[in-house]
Order: structure tokens, then C-alpha cells, then sequence
């Protein structure tokens, strides 16, 4: 058991902020559409996390997949533009 940290995607607060607004969707918006009660997710955490402060849960990264119609792989792979699969 090392103690070295994983790779971190370096473009997914951008990917995620560019999904939700290619959606027209508010922060607030944003985080209704996404289940608070089931992702935890709060205003303050999706500021966050689109600032890249803070990493998105497995689901969380899910149901922003499922609302872009793209596949997780597209969302945490800095390879992938995201621009192009919207």
C-alpha cells in the first residue's frame, strides 16, 4: 500500500461547467436536476468542483454523463475534447 497519489484529470471542472451551461442550467438549476439527496451535492460543492477545488463522485460524474450523452471515459480523459461529442 504506496502512499503516492493518483493521476487527477486536469480538464474536468471545465468539462463539468461546460456541460451545465450547454444545458442553460444555473448552479441552483444544476444541482436540482442532480439529486442533492442522492449525490450529496450541494451549491457550494458544485462551485467546487467546477473550480476544480474539489473531485466529483463516481455517481456524480454519472448522472453528467448521462445528461451530456457522452460516456465518463469522455469526461475524465484530459485527451478527449468535450467541445466536439456536445
Amino acid at each position: 500500500m504506496g502512499s503516492a497519489s493518483r493521476p487527477k484529470p486536469k480538464r474536468l471542472a471545465e468539462k463539468l461547467k461546460q456541460i451545465r451551461l450547454n444545458l442553460n442550467l444555473s448552479q441552483v438549476e444544476m444541482v436540482k436536476i442532480l439529486e442533492p439527496d442522492k449525490t450529496g451535492i450541494s451549491q457550494n460543492s458544485l462551485t467546487n468542483i467546477e473550480r476544480g477545488k474539489r473531485e466529483p463522485n463516481l455517481l456524480l460524474l454519472l448522472r453528467y454523463a448521462r445528461l451530456a450523452k457522452v460516456y465518463v471515459d469522455d469526461l475524465i480523459d484530459d485527451e478527449i475534447s468535450l467541445t466536439k461529442r456536445l
